[in-house]
């Protein structure tokens, strides 16, 4: 009679939790939301590099905004330096004033840049803040075109930097976005953030408002007319949009590309108006 082979000896399993698939490592914040953080690292680097040489970190007065890249209306219109539109955006005067923009954009960043990329965001911060500095243009060119034409001194036109234009831009899609019925997100907290933004970019304007109400600028002040001009570019943005949120990839990049080309239009026709504003 024959021999049955040996069954092998049965499996020894380890501890059950040695088979438990580790957690997902958390996804840095910075690597969520890279346009907030590379935006805030611009605009901190560029005040370092201001402090650096030699301008004021409390208190910077014109010619050093101005040397940095600040915007003015008379070196826009007369002197052809349109550049300063943009590089508007990256120049604060003072610790004080690019601190309270930072915090806001930082804040509102990582709010806006789920649902509108990073590519968004960045989109926003520069076409937004553009059209903030060119509104602010057209008011100041419009204030001061008399004193200049008397004292043929592009000083008589104020300064006007920082962030805060594009900042209130960012406000201004948000205010949009965020009644889309598609963001996979309760009802009731969709309007207590919406709410919020609402609060923060009326509160801002109130504030802006009634410091400078009905007064024309010298030297450095709050510059209302960019806020103005930045959240309605915002909101005008975040209209032919859909949140990156509970939208289809194709649907959300195919709406980006026509927001950001509408306001390019309409940015560039503005431009050219103001182009051919009299020089006097």
């Amino acid at each position: 009679m024959g021999s049955f082979p040996t069954p092998p000896p049965p499996e020894i399993l380890p501890p059950q939790s040695q088979y438990t698939p580790p957690p997902p490592r958390p996804r840095r914040r910075w690597a969520s939301a890279p346009a907030t953080y590379l935006l805030v690292g611009i605009n901190c680097a560029v005040f370092v590099a201001m402090v650096l040489r030699g301008v004021s970190i409390w208190s910077p007065n014109v010619d050093q905004l101005m040397s940095w890249g600040a915007d003015n209306a008379g070196n826009v219109l007369i002197e052809g330096q349109w550049w300063r539109i943009v590089t508007a955006m990256f120049v604060h005067a003072g610790i004080l004033h690019i601190a309270t923009n930072m915090w806001c954009l930082w804040n509102l960043g990582l709010l806006a840049e789920p649902l509108m990329g990073s590519f968004g965001l960045f989109a926003a911060y520069i076409l937004t803040g553009a059209a903030g500095n060119l509104l602010s243009t057209l008011v100041y060119w419009s204030w001061s075109y008399s004193d200049w034409m008397k004292y043929h001194d592009i000083g008589v036109f104020p300064a006007g930097a920082g962030a805060s234009g594009a900042v209130f831009g960012i406000a201004g899609a948000l205010i949009v976005l965020l009644k889309s019925k598609r963001l996979p997100i309760p009802q009731y907290e969709l309007k207590r953030l919406r709410r919020s933004v609402i609060y923060f970019a009326a509160i801002n304007l109130v504030i802006g408002l009634s410091l400078n109400f009905g007064s024309k600028f010298t030297g450095v002040a709050i510059d209302n007319p960019a806020h103005i001009g930045g959240c309605m570019c915002g909101l005008l943005f975040a209209v032919p949009m859909v949140p990156r949120i509970g939208s289809p990839r194709s649907e959300f990049q195919t709406r980006m590309r026509l927001a950001v080309a509408m306001v390019v239009v309409l940015l560039v026709m503005f431009g050219f108006y103001l182009a051919q504003l009299p020089r006097g």
